[in-house]
């Protein structure tokens, strides 16, 4: 009946095992819980944390990782950053006062190459405010743009969120202006369902397919010659394989590596958007209205365990014939919260 709390039964929560695979090698990538990344230079894609603790708001941005997130800023007030590309581990060097990393002190003072934005004080979208955030009420998805890596309120991005959009990555307004080359591919691959064929671009009066390209064309210049009816405004949607479409010629290499964005020839970089505040499931409903902090607890670390004490806990549910609601799924973390702040070593931070 309308109004009626969402239910679900124990089979729907054993369906969600594979799911919560899925999203913790999206937070997480492959980091390493016991040890700092450091050594490993700047990490193709890592899992971040920025701690708000020891660098706040008005002082220099920093972020750790996932092991120094837990070895050395417990009890920290931590923001998660999901995972960045080509960043190098902070952790103790001199953005951070009178705090040394205990799984790796020997490091540089900077790390030159590692990129910052407003999402390292806990900030995100367009808006600058906080996830989740206390004054808005309004259900909205964040979508996570591929080049800037900052994420957006759906209604934030200046162009309708597609139905697909969990299959499709987003390149925010600001990122295509600042790549005006992608408007171009954008009037030609963006919203459709297959990539441009290497060998085949519209001739610009239409006269049909155009012989294979000659070696070393550029395949960019060739669409501009088409020309694009695409309005330059709000975000853009990208299919699955779009990163194969662009142009490979060395004027177009150059071209992103000034642009510091050669990643974007990378197909093995792309990766499925995420959409952390909508879900048809009603478990998953309930497990999204639970903060950050609670659903990492399910999906890295001691995962195995809380899987199995969740699968206990609903299972008396299930002997009972009873039903359960997000309510009795938001008990249940409570519970996993408090046993663990009365643990001697136990391992606590917050978002």
């Amino acid at each position: 009946m309308e109004g009626e709390e969402p239910v679900v039964s124990l089979v729907d929560v054993l369906e969600e095992d594979e799911e919560l695979e899925e999203e913790a090698s999206a937070v997480l990538g492959a980091s390493d819980a016991e040890h700092c990344s450091y050594s490993q230079g700047y990490v193709k894609r890592q899992a971040l944390y920025a701690c708000g603790t020891c660098c706040p708001p008005g002082g220099a941005a920093a972020g750790v990782c996932l092991a120094c997130s837990y070895k050395c800023h417990e009890g920290h007030q931590l923001y998660e950053l999901y995972t960045k590309r080509n960043f190098r581990c902070d952790c103790g060097n001199s953005k951070f006062k009178d705090v040394t990393c205990k799984l790796n002190p020997d490091k540089e003072e900077m790390n030159s190459e590692n990129k910052y934005s407003h999402n390292f004080f806990g900030l995100y979208c367009t808006c600058s405010r906080p996830y989740p955030d206390p004054e808005d009420e309004v259900e909205d998805q964040m979508i996570q743009c591929v080049v800037c890596e900052d994420w957006l309120h759906g209604r934030h991005l200046g162009a309708p969120v597609p139905d697909s959009v969990e299959l499709q990555e987003l390149i925010c307004e600001s990122c295509m202006n600042h790549h005006q080359f992608l408007w171009t591919y954008a009037a030609h691959i963006s919203g459709n369902e297959r990539p441009l064929p290497d060998a085949q671009v519209q001739g610009q009066d239409g006269e049909g397919p155009k012989e294979e390209e000659p070696k070393g064309a550029c395949r960019l210049k060739e669409l501009q010659l088409i020309g694009q009816s695409r309005s330059q405004s709000g975000a853009t949607f990208w299919p699955s394989g779009w990163r194969s479409s662009l142009c490979t010629c060395s004027d177009c290499q150059k071209l992103l590596l000034k642009a510091g964005s050669l990643f974007l020839l990378d197909e093995g970089e792309g990766k499925s958007l995420e959409r952390t505040n909508q879900s048809a499931d009603p478990l998953m409903s309930a497990l999204d209205r639970l903060n950050r902090v609670q659903q990492l607890e399910l999906i890295h670390g001691k995962y195995n365990d809380l899987k199995t004490e969740l699968k206990d806990f609903l299972q008396r549910f299930a002997s009972e014939g009873k039903v359960v609601t997000p309510d009795d799924i938001r008990q249940f973390f409570e519970q996993q919260q408090n046993r663990k702040r009365h643990r001697a070593n136990g391992q606590l931070y917050s978002a």
